[in-house]
């Protein structure tokens, strides 16, 4: 097994470590993730690792806002389970994302067994929130949102807070933009989730 890296400094803005021709396997990727509980860290489908700062606190609060809203719909809604963005997804490309709020099907987590799910989750989720933070540049985030939909996620938010904006993303469609709406409507899976935006517009 490859020696686990910590990281002892603050990082303090975006950081990418390449491990060379040897990619960490998912258990070394595991062990590192462990040994920096601290870090936001994600996998690109190269085996690349991204290390990206902590969330500020408007970032913070708007994720917050979004999580609790899908939370207490799909408990209600009964059909599927919500995760927030410390749980990360290991998707058909190889990679290992963690979108701000994912919402996934009680058929997609049945076929995981009660190990798997303790870990990192090898499955597609249905839809996912993601909400852009001062540190984020939009064009990547848009190449993210591309990326969840290139791997199965059937819909995806991308939210600007600042800008008043959220890209819907859908499977087999071209993304779709609104401005300055006061609440956007589920649909697909999440269908009868409604997001109120207006907490996330005004901020702190």
């Amino acid at each position: 097994m490859a020696q686990v890296v910590t990281f002892p400094e603050a990082i303090s803005g975006s950081a990418v470590w390449d491990p060379g021709p040897e990619k960490l396997s998912d258990d070394e990727y595991w062990a590192f993730c462990e040994a920096n509980r601290e870090l936001h860290i994600e996998r690109t489908a190269k085996g690349e690792i991204v290390i990206m700062p902590p969330a500020g606190g408007e970032s913070g609060y708007r994720g917050a806002n979004v999580i609790t809203e899908l939370t207490n719909w799909a408990q209600t809604d009964r059909r599927g389970r919500t995760f927030d963005s410390s749980v990360q997804f290991f998707l058909p490309d190889g990679s290992g994302l963690s979108p701000d709020a994912t919402w996934v099907s009680n058929k997609s987590l049945k076929q995981l067994t009660k190990a798997e799910r303790k870990k990192y989750l090898r499955l597609t989720p249905e839809f996912v929130i993601e909400v852009l933070s001062p540190t984020d540049s939009l064009k990547q985030a848009k190449a993210k949102m591309e990326q969840w939909i290139a791997n199965g996620v059937e819909l995806g938010w991308l939210i600007d807070g600042d800008a008043e904006t959220v890209y819907v993303y859908r499977k087999g469609q071209k993304p779709t933009t609104r401005h300055h709406i006061q609440e956007l409507g589920g649909e697909g899976p999440v269908a009868g989730f409604v997001l109120d935006l207006r907490p996330i517009w005004e901020g702190l």
